[in-house]
């Protein structure tokens, strides 16, 4: 799976080691953790997991992943969420009408994800 756009910096929400553990069963490779942020890698890309806590910003802040295998990324997601172990919505991939797919979820921080398919 190769993701081709990620934002350098996501709010870990009230439980750091949850999302810790989101981003690791979604794939990201954990390459350096503290008390305060972890660097996660997947493919060529990296972001820092940040312990923060503001649901406010949270709410509006969004994460946008370009990826090569949409479907393989929503069996993933599905499989979390039917799972239960987090708390989060996801909706199922949309086609758009000038050929783009996307996959959208809440994650258990409150964090917007919009996951593209690249062309």
């Amino acid at each position: 799976m190769n993701v081709h756009r990620l934002r350098p910096f996501v709010p870990s929400g009230a439980d750091y080691a949850l999302a810790q553990r989101f981003f690791e069963e979604l794939g990201f490779e954990k390459r350096y953790a503290d008390e305060s942020i972890s660097v996660f890698r997947i493919g060529e890309q990296e972001f820092y997991l940040q312990n923060f806590d503001d649901q406010a910003f949270q709410n509006q802040f969004m994460l946008e992943l370009a990826v090569d295998d949409l479907d393989g990324w929503w069996a993933r997601i599905q499989a979390m969420v039917q799972g239960g172990a987090y708390n989060m919505k996801a909706k199922e991939p949309t086609r758009y009408p000038w050929g783009k797919r996307e996959v959208h979820l809440i994650d258990p921080s409150g964090v917007c994800w919009h996951l593209s398919e690249t062309p």
